[in-house]
């Protein structure tokens, strides 16, 4: 088996070489990327040269938007509605069918997308497509499966509603429902809740949901009263009680979308849905197609998070549900923190250590993604640039089996600078607006995908993470285990320590891989520092590290054979390791750069 590395784009924004940006633009003036955009270039250049296996493509959903495309039947959608001119890929509108932006000609939406699909896969990629089980846009109308028009809104909830209706009484002054709109305006009345109005996506129990609230979306019912903590669903206390619609309902879904071929979900805030519901759905999803692909969006410190009954961890809950992977929210941010302050490398072993086994090795490990700031962008990640990928992502994507994660632009340094409209000018690329990437537009170079007018620097940068992802699915990171080496580091004075410090593991992260079956050995030692090169670095090695590259308990007759380092990464000088020259149980790097990660393949 492989070793997922993701993708992660969004039509709208790849495949958009319109380089108008004007804030607030619309489809016309700014532009939008299409299917046919993601041609066989685009996809030969992610497998073969970047080393992805699987394409999540972001937003394929027919959204809310404020583009009218009442000519097939769907018309632009109320302005209360909407957080930017495109809508967000998170308010889903119509479940069963695909954005017609990204369709060339807008009825043959649906033949355009599958034509994209048979592409991927001709390339020997597998389609990853969102699953937001959450929440639907309030405008949600889908021939595929009906939501609400059977409720009964005078009840807050019933097991045999699709969504949380809002009483007289509930919290915002009463009917009608109001939504925030635009930042200083008054606030907008939907007609369609005027009298009966639902809980906004985040379960804000309110008329009147503020601009931070998901407010242009309505919370989907499973049988979960998230105020009571009540369950009418089958868990392991009641396992007779009657399926939920909204779990068939949603059930039909994934089904749909298998039929056209996708190969799997990462499922939006899939905390904030039962985990019992995701035994059921992934269980019939792999009924349908064995090798379905579920990538759980999740965070166990959020308190909307919905635990199996009798409680417990919610990350192992959906790996027990069926996920392959979690999202690793927590090692992310202790990296980050190195930059922002106060953490050092070493309290990444603390976050390492605090995670349940299949939570480690079940992580999806990720240095961008759209929610998250660009590391590239002005003001975070210490203002470093685009080279700190080099050194974040070569800490987190070698620490585990799990998948790994790239964002699109990420590979090429997109800094994701200036304002954008609704995204504004917080260091994320929108998805909320029509846009396009600058930066990333000179890799597209016209649809021809050849990064002809990238600089070098951020040549250099995409050939680093084509050789990382390839390396991070060879057996040693595929199959193998984890040796952290800053705990026996900690008070060696030659491992990167700084004047004035009196402890080292500030700016060094190290650890070793080691695949038993195939016999793969990896040292991974990491310069997360900005500016300064550390030299004669001496990394001592652990007592289970020495075992696994043999200076202890080997036969005497290999006991004194040398050892051949040879970083497969970043192009430092092979180092040869002789034990019998009295270095038994470390090793001296000559110098290690700013920003380096060094990926020694050890022979």
């Amino acid at each position: 088996m492989q070793r997922p590395r993701i993708y992660q784009l969004l039509p709208r924004l790849f495949g958009n070489t319109n380089e108008t940006r004007k804030p607030n633009g619309t489809i016309a003036g700014n532009g939008v990327g299409k299917f046919a955009d993601i041609n066989d270039a685009a996809l030969k250049s992610l497998r073969e040269e970047l080393g992805i296996t699987h394409l999540w493509l972001t937003g394929v959903h027919a959204q809310a938007t404020a583009t009218d495309y009442s000519a097939i039947g769907k018309p632009a959608d109320d302005p209360a509605l909407l957080k930017g001119l495109a809508g967000s890929p998170y308010a889903i509108k119509d479940y069963g069918d695909v954005c017609p932006d990204y369709a060339i000609e807008p009825a043959k939406r649906l033949e355009e997308f599958k034509a994209l699909i048979d592409r991927a896969r001709a390339h020997g990629l597998h389609v990853l497509l969102d699953f937001v089980a959450n929440h639907v846009a309030r405008s949600h109308r889908s021939p595929l499966i009906d939501l609400g028009s059977e409720d009964d809104p005078s009840r807050f909830f019933s097991p045999n509603n699709n969504f949380f209706w809002l009483q007289s009484d509930s919290p915002g002054g009463g009917p009608p429902l109001r939504l925030p709109g635009s930042p200083g305006s008054d606030s907008m009345i939907f007609p369609p809740e005027k009298e009966h109005g639902r809980v906004s996506g985040n379960n804000a129990v309110t008329w009147s949901p503020s601009r931070d609230d998901w407010y242009e979306t309505a919370k989907l019912n499973y049988g979960y009263d998230f105020t009571t903590g009540q369950r009418a669903y089958p868990h392991r206390d009641a396992p007779d009680l009657p399926i939920p619609g909204t779990w068939m309902k949603m059930d039909a879904v994934l089904a749909h979308w298998q039929a056209l071929g996708v190969d799997g979900f990462r499922c939006d805030m899939a905390h904030m849905v039962p985990p019992e519901f995701w035994a059921w759905a992934v269980a019939r999803a792999r009924q349908r197609h064995s090798g379905a692909c579920f990538i759980a969006e999740a965070y166990h410190n959020d308190p909307m998070k919905v635990e199996s009954a009798g409680g417990g961890n919610v990350m192992i809950d959906l790996l027990s549900a069926g996920f392959d992977a979690v999202y690793d929210d927590p090692s992310y941010k202790t990296l980050k923190r190195i930059y922002d302050g106060p953490a050092w490398a070493n309290d990444l072993d603390g976050t390492l250590a605090a995670q349940d086994p299949r939570i480690f090795q079940g992580s999806l490990r990720y240095a961008e993604n759209h929610d998250e700031v660009r590391l590239a962008s002005r003001g975070n990640w210490g203002g470093i640039g685009m080279d700190a990928g080099r050194a974040v992502s070569g800490v987190l994507f070698g620490i585990s089996r799990g998948p790994v994660l790239i964002y699109n632009g990420q590979e090429i340094g997109e800094p994701a600078g200036g304002e954008e409209g609704f995204g504004g000018d917080d260091g994320r690329t929108t998805i909320f607006d029509y846009w396009c990437m600058p930066e990333f537009a000179k890799w597209v170079n016209g649809h021809r995908y050849d990064g002809t007018r990238l600089s070098e620097q951020q040549k250099s940068l995409r050939d680093f993470y084509a050789r990382l992802l390839k390396l991070t699915g060879e057996p040693a990171f595929r199959d193998g285990e984890f040796f952290p080496l800053n705990p026996a580091n900690i008070q060696n004075p030659g491992y990167g320590r700084i004047p004035g410090e009196s402890a080292s593991g500030h700016w060094l992260y190290s650890y070793a891989r080691a695949d038993k079956r195939s016999g793969q050995r990896f040292l991974v030692v990491v310069n997360l520092h900005p500016t300064q090169a550390f030299e004669n670095v001496r990394v001592e090695f652990s007592p289970a590290v020495c075992e696994i590259f043999g200076l202890q308990n080997a036969p005497a007759s290999r006991q004194h054979e040398s050892l051949h380092f040879i970083d497969r990464l970043s192009g430092l000088a092979p180092i040869l390791f002789q034990p019998n020259a009295g270095n038994q149980t470390c090793i001296v790097i000559p110098k290690i750069p700013p920003l380096t990660s060094c990926y020694f393949s050890v022979e």
